[in-house]
């Protein structure tokens, strides 16, 4: 008896568009979702792809358009999902909300990122008794970021990707 593995690497299909969700099979873990630009599951994506999660690149397996991150998430956490194609770099980022019994993804926009700081930093300026406390909250700001897994490089290369696809 032969036994044979095979592993297909992606060809003609591009993930241009993906999501991140909670993982139904396994606990504390998540999935990665290959969707068209509306938001619907691509099922004629199989194969293997390359995924920056992190900064830490994985080759993920999707099957029918979804791939599982093997990872679990002991904590609430910012993932940053990239991947790279002929087409482009694709990025996302998410705070993954962890409680005792579910994991809750939240998309952030790269646009909030660069809004909450630059906010802070107008009314600082028009509030000359308000910088102070535009400091304190710029500093909360980047703690919670710090501490839950979103380091200053990851911070602007995800405002420099969405500022990317825009032209």
């Amino acid at each position: 008896m032969f036994a044979s593995a095979t592993f297909a690497f992606a060809g003609d299909i591009a993930i241009n568009h993906f999501v991140i969700k909670e993982n139904p099979f396994a606990k504390d873990e998540v999935a990665i979702i290959a969707t068209d630009s509306l938001g619907n599951i691509r099922e004629d994506v199989n194969g293997m792809f390359n995924f920056s999660i992190n900064g830490l690149d994985d080759t993920l397996r999707f099957e029918k358009g979804t791939a599982f991150y093997r990872h679990k998430l002991v904590r609430s956490t910012f993932l940053y999902a990239r991947h790279q194609n002929d087409s482009g770099t694709h990025s996302i980022l998410y705070y993954v909300y962890r409680t005792d019994d579910k994991i809750t993804p939240f998309h952030i926009s790269w646009v909030l990122l660069l809004a909450i700081p630059c906010v802070l930093f107008l009314l600082a300026y028009m509030f000359k008794r308000f910088i102070i406390v535009a400091i304190i909250i710029f500093v909360i700001f980047m703690f919670f970021n710090y501490h839950n897994g979103l380091t200053i490089p990851t911070f602007f290369e995800s405002i420099i990707d969405g500022l990317k696809n825009i032209f």
